[in-house]
Formats: structure tokens, sequence, C-alpha cells
């Protein structure tokens, strides 16, 4: 009997059609449908693989639907979603994906700065409706970028990459991480280390990319927001908890910042009430890596993963490899 396998949302056709030569593939066919417990407890009653993205959560009450479950292959670079824990304890293999979203997600951490900075998203909608102030009319003024200084809270790759991107607009370059990079490599990439506190009241851009660990829960705050300039833009692209929403609604309300551009949230994808209706705030819907190439080399990989496991082989991508060890 080939292997039974379920994927949580569409993915590429080209991997879908690698996924059906090894085995029969039951997909939730929505994308704009996020599957629920419930859904995903009688998929997994099912089908014994199970591929899976980002968003979707994989706890240990859905891994102990199927005793003869044989993989979770997540489409994420760490596995938040998942209880890696309870798939660890039954020697389930967990499988992830290499930092293979870097560009696009710093691509995309830039179209968020310029469309809040500028105004883009309101005067888009202002035209549709009727309204054109003017070429040069007051009404849509907004921040400028280019010779502003950005500050880069958590400076991994896409930090870099964001970096690399603010040279071009002339900027001067702030950062800082838990850990500050040797003298040369700061001349290498033109960029300064301040405190977080430091950081926040110079910087005319905050660009979020830390990651997510309980250090960094609500690492932005209503004390923190404070600090920044109220000309100052806040823009989050890495995990939404690192934001306290409420008290980001507080301080646009307040006027205490500029605006903000979002594209991660702390319930996601439940988005804070407070945000919506408010002018000088740019959401998107955790659109970081949904650029076709890179979406095609992700799903490439997380059905590499899946039909190594199938075939009896040690996945390329395990975050579990203790389940291999043994004992």
């Amino acid at each position: 009997m080939p292997p039974k396998i379920f994927v949580t949302q569409p993915i590429s056709e080209k991997a879908l059609a690698r996924l059906r030569e090894v085995g029969d593939v039951e997909i939730n066919p929505d994308s704009t449908h996020i599957i629920t417990k419930p859904e995903l407890m009688a998929a997994l009653d099912r089908n014994d693989y199970l591929l899976c993205l980002l968003h979707d959560r994989v706890d240990a009450e859905v891994i102990s639907v199927n005793p003869n479950l044989k993989l979770i292959a997540s489409m994420a670079i760490t596995p938040s979603g998942v209880d890696v824990a309870a798939a660890t304890a039954r020697r389930i293999p967990v499988t992830t994906i290499p930092p293979a979203v870097t560009e696009t997600t710093a691509d995309l951490h830039w179209a968020l700065i310029l469309a809040v900075a500028r105004r883009i998203v309101e005067g888009d909608r202002a035209l549709r409706s009727g309204i054109f102030p003017g070429s040069q009319s007051i009404h849509f003024v907004g921040g400028e970028v280019n010779g502003k200084t950005l500050g880069i809270v958590g400076f991994g790759s896409i930090g870099e990459a964001v970096a690399r991107r603010a040279r071009g607009f002339g900027m001067r370059i702030l950062y800082t991480k838990r850990h500050r990079l040797d003298e040369q490599r700061e001349i290498t990439l033109g960029v300064g280390y301040r405190s977080l506190d430091d950081l926040l009241k110079e910087s005319d851009f905050v660009s979020i990319n830390a990651v997510l660990s309980p250090e960094t829960v609500h690492l932005i705050g209503y004390r923190e927001l404070n600090l920044m300039q109220p000309s100052a833009y806040l823009v989050n692209t890495a995990r939404g908890p690192i934001v306290d929403e409420k008290a980001l609604v507080r301080a646009l309300e307040e006027k205490r910042i500029a605006g903000a551009a979002l594209d991660v949230y702390e319930r996601e994808p439940m988005v804070e009430p407070g945000l919506i209706n408010l002018p000088n705030v740019v959401l998107t819907p955790h659109l970081g890596s949904a650029a076709l190439d890179t979406r095609e080399r992700v799903a490439g990989i997380l059905v590499d993963n899946a039909i190594a496991v199938i075939e009896g082989r040690r996945p390329p991508n395990l975050f579990n490899p203790e389940i291999y060890h043994k004992g």
C-alpha cells in the first residue's frame, strides 16, 4: 500500500507532483484556509505522513491521533508550532527548512518601510475612492527614507540583508543583538552597535529582525515605544509576539510614534483589532517568503525531507536527530 500523505495547504505543483510519485497525497485545497485542529486531527487519522506550514499547530494531542505517524515535515526554519518533544518521544522525525527565505523577507521588509513612510497604502485607497489632492499637495506628506537612521533589532542573516539594502538609501545603520560583532565585521558591514534603548532613541526606523524566544516576547512594549522619536516608524517581519500589540496601538493613538508596518502578529491569524482602522499602519498577512522562486525552493526542500523518510533514509533537514540514536 502506498504511503498516505497529508499536506495542510497548497504548495508548489512541481513539488506536489514529486510527492504524488511516491504516495497517495491528500491536500487541503484552499490556500486561504488555515486548517483547524479538528480538521488536522481527522486528516491524520487517515494519513501517516504530515507536511505542514509555519502557521500550523501540531501539538501533542494532534500527534497522538495516529499511532503510526511517521513524519512531521514543517515548512519552517524553527518548528515553533510543533510539539517536538512529543514527536521525539515517539521517535517521529521532525524536519524543517534551512534559512532559504532571507533575501525575500528582506525585500518585503523594505517594501513595508517605504509603504509606511511614504503613505503608499493611504494614497492608493484615496485614489481609488476619487481623491487626488494634486502633485504638490501636503495632504499625503510622509517621512523621508534616504539619509535617515535605521536601527536593526536582531542582526542575523535577515537583519544583515536589510542593512545591505539600507546602504543603497544612504542610511546610517545601527544594530543591537545579544552578542556584539567584532570591530572588523562592523566596519565591513558599515554598522554601529547600540544598546536597545539607545538604538530606539536614535533611529528614524526601527526594524525588528530578532528570533522569537522567551527572552524576546514583548521585547518592544510601551516603555520601549516611548523611547522612540515621534517621527519614527516601527517595522516587524520577524515574529509577532516580539511586539506588544496592545502597547503599539496605544503608542500610535497617542502619536508617540509616526507609524508602523507589520507582516507578523501576536496571535496569528488574529490581528489586534485596534490596528485595523489606524491610517498610519500598514498590515500584510505574513507574506515574508511569498515570492514564487523562494516558495518553489522551499516546497522542494519540504518534499526532499518527506521522500527521504518514505524511502527509509535519514532526512537532510532533521530537527530532532536524537531519534536516530540507539538507546
